[in-house]
């Protein structure tokens, strides 16, 4: 069975880059487009907590992506305020995103790497990951963690895959697995 490639909206979180030289947002498309998946929109954002809202509103409301990925404000510099305008629209959070990030990040730059908030969770059931605009880290999250997991996770958030086992089989009380009965 194929499945139609997962559509990313990517959003870049700058208060200075406009659509012609946003290099970071431009590499973070052709990263999503090389690991297989369609980018179905692509904007650069004020870094202002209430218009990056809107936008996640704005494509979550369209249903355009099945995910949106951002690039910038993550670290802890005053004006660095994506978790933050995240954080409340988080109907779950992908802890573990933001842990395997800096774990690998850890590896590259050393200590530096806890001082980068990488987030993730599901908003509306799209799946939302907030990445820092370093071209080397949005490498890094692409490769290592986007393009392995990401389909996946779509599935989960939007409730078309994962382990739900719904009339598939099931498990007796030694464990093994009984084909359910259909007549």
């Amino acid at each position: 069975m194929s499945r139609s490639p997962v559509r990313v909206a990517t959003l870049t979180l700058s208060d200075t880059r406009t659509l012609d030289d946003d290099e970071g947002g431009q590499l973070l498309g052709e990263l999503l487009k090389n690991a297989g998946f369609t980018v179905a929109s692509h904007d650069v954002v004020r870094e202002e907590p209430e218009l990056l809202r809107a936008a996640i509103d704005r494509i979550a409301s369209a249903g355009t992506a099945d995910a949106i990925v951002t690039t910038g404000g993550t670290g802890i510099a005053p004006r660095d305020r994506t978790v933050e305008a995240l954080a409340p629209l988080f109907e779950k959070t992908l802890d573990g995103f933001g842990e395997a990030f800096r774990r690998l990040s850890w590896d590259a730059i050393g200590p530096n790497a806890i001082l980068s908030r990488a987030a993730a969770g599901v908003v509306r059931g799209l799946v939302v990951i907030a990445l820092p605009g370093s071209p080397k880290a949005v490498e890094l999250a692409v490769a290592r963690l986007i393009g392995p997991v990401l389909a996946h996770a779509v599935a989960l958030a939007s409730g078309k895959g994962g382990h739900h086992h719904h009339g598939h089989a099931q498990h007796t009380k030694d464990g093994t697995q009984d084909k359910e009965q259909r007549g």
